[in-house]
């Protein structure tokens, strides 16, 4: 479902970070740039893997930064609908979280799906919707002052997950004590 991708580009390191190494200044702006970002012919960037080469850095005339040309090799954008979650499973009003009925020998145990946990997920679906800014429709050539309509914002790629199988949820459930 992820797909490595190799890519070049060349790197502007300010001054103020010429302290830290080059390698971690460089990721740190590669992520800055790529990170979360849908890039043309590729789809959506998750984060750097690897640098895998550095060439020569430079600094230009009248631009105290160095530029490096590299070679290089998780976004909010995951959903996962209520009916793929591990089953039987429902909302808790008061906490504002779901909560698995995991049924055991001993009974019935409530497993919080807290805010910000780790999980485990599978990918069932994506979705890439063209974001591209698009002109005025012809049809819409009214001056009246009627309220626009509010556009809903999508987002650019949408991953859709599942924890609905063994092994798959919060990683506090699957880990022995």
């Amino acid at each position: 479902m992820f797909v490595l991708v190799e890519m070049t580009d060349t790197v502007r390191i300010p001054p103020w970070q010429f302290e830290r190494k080059l390698n971690d200044s460089i990721a740190e702006e590669l992520n800055k740039k790529l990170a979360n970002k849908v890039v043309y012919n590729v789809g959506l960037c998750i984060c750097l893997y690897d640098i895998t080469k550095l060439e020569d850095s430079y600094i230009f005339p009248g631009d105290g930064a160095s530029h490096t040309k590299v070679s290089l090799g998780f976004f909010d954008d995951i959903i996962i609908p209520p009916e793929s979650l591990q089953q039987p499973t429902k909302f808790d009003e008061a906490e504002q979280v779901w909560v698995w009925e995991y049924e055991t020998e001993e009974g019935a145990h409530d497993l919080y799906m807290d805010i910000g946990e780790e999980i485990r997920f599978r990918v069932v679906d994506e979705t890439f919707v063209d974001t591209s800014p698009t002109g005025p429709s012809s049809a819409d050539t009214s001056t009246s002052g009627a309220t626009e309509e509010v556009q809903k914002k999508e987002a650019p790629y949408t991953l859709v997950g599942s924890i609905s199988e063994p092994g798959l949820g919060l990683l506090s459930w699957w880990t022995n004590s």
